[in-house]
């Protein structure tokens, strides 16, 4: 792996939302946080973890473990506020990074914050109350207070600006990486796992928590547009989150209840052999920061149809076929064309992988010690 040039630095990062629950808590952010905290020690730098009671580490970090219950999110709350400043004064550390949109308020030390997206401002009718109060809240205090702030994507740089008044020159983008098990797998391998899990031969995948800007019910509604000679089997992987009753009564109300499967939340070692079983991948997703799944299916050669919306143009770059997220009709005819036109889906297959080849979490990790090293270097900049 690349490393950064310079002393190391000694960076200590807020892990609380480490999980090993199969819930959508062991999603996106999780999986964020531990790659980041499995590369970082590669780019030069040392890092002390604070982590709840029973989340799992790489060995080459430090971990702080707290006895608060910080699964439940009041506590983590007080804890991140009030318990975390204590601590960086112990461990000393260069900087704290805060990689799920909080960092502590009532520290002195240089601090970095993580924005993913800005959905609990753009659709605030699909999060609970109190989610949508706490995101709004420490959100805005943290971008302000971070000496620099870490976007995901170009489009989630340039939400930040806008919805928080964060100049632009304090934000950076840097995007995720994608992990090398995500890639084409033996035929063979493929058959012996839909064979066990008994999949059928042809369906359409979606991986992510089923919540309503995911876009699912639309998704259903486009699946029962095809006739019964191109409807193909709709597979809905991922924990059950919030507000997504309407997905359900969806597929009852258009009798697809034998073409709808729900395997819940899939282990991320299972990942591939999912992506690699799917004849295409859906994601036609409201709103998203980037698009982790979308990145994860290319980069296994799996033929993708996603959103125009947001950032995930820049996640699918030339690779996937991109329609409107609002149009049933639109996604209707995007996934008859990807299941029944083998020209398109060769040519996004082969785009899709050069698309993910770029990316790595070496490189996500490279360049976040670059901006720690920033954060530091221009300590007087706000």
């Amino acid at each position: 792996m690349d490393t950064v040039q310079g002393p190391s630095l000694h960076v200590a990062l807020n892990a609380q939302l480490l999980s090993g629950d199969p819930s959508y808590r062991s999603a996106g952010v999780h999986q964020y946080i531990y790659r980041l905290l499995l590369h970082l020690p590669h780019a030069g730098c040392r890092v002390t973890a604070f982590v709840g009671p029973s989340a799992g580490l790489p060995r080459a970090v430090c971990a702080i473990r707290t006895r608060w219950p910080t699964h439940r999110p009041l506590v983590r709350v007080l804890w991140e506020q009030f318990a975390q400043p204590l601590l960086l004064r112990e461990v000393n550390a260069d900087l704290v990074h805060g990689p799920v949109y909080v960092v502590p308020l009532g520290t002195s030390i240089p601090a970095v914050v993580t924005v993913h997206d800005l959905s609990f401002l753009r659709f605030p009718r699909f999060f609970r109350p109190a989610n949508r109060l706490y995101l709004r809240l420490f959100t805005y205090l943290s971008v302000h207070r971070a000496r620099r702030v870490l976007a995901v994507s170009a489009y989630t740089a340039r939400e930040t600006e806008q919805l928080l008044g964060v100049r632009r020159e304090k934000i950076r983008v840097v995007y995720h990486g994608v992990d090398p098990v995500f890639r084409p797998l033996r035929p063979h391998e493929v058959a012996a796992f839909r064979a066990r899990h008994g999949l059928p031969d042809r369906f359409v995948l979606y991986v992510g928590t089923l919540e309503p800007r995911k876009n699912l019910v639309r998704l259903v509604q486009a699946v029962a547009r095809l006739s019964e000679a191109d409807r193909p089997f709709l597979v809905l992987a991922g924990a059950r989150g919030w507000y997504d009753e309407e997905i359900f009564a969806t597929v009852e109300r258009l009798n697809l209840k034998d073409r709808v499967l729900f395997p819940g939340y899939i282990p991320n070692e299972q990942l591939p052999l999912w992506y690699n079983a799917a004849q295409a991948f859906a994601y036609p997703s409201l709103y998203e920061g980037f698009g982790m799944p979308v990145l994860e299916a290319l980069a296994c050669g799996t033929p993708v149809l996603t959103s125009t919306a947001s950032a995930l143009p820049e996640a699918a770059g030339d690779g996937a076929l991109l329609v409107d997220p609002t149009d049933v009709g639109a996604i209707a005819d995007g996934l008859h064309r990807l299941l029944t036109d083998e020209a398109l889906r060769e040519e996004l297959r082969e785009r899709g992988l050069a698309h993910a080849a770029r990316f790595s979490w070496a490189r996500t990790a490279a360049e976040t010690v670059a901006l720690y090293r920033e954060a530091i270097a221009e300590g007087g900049e706000r």
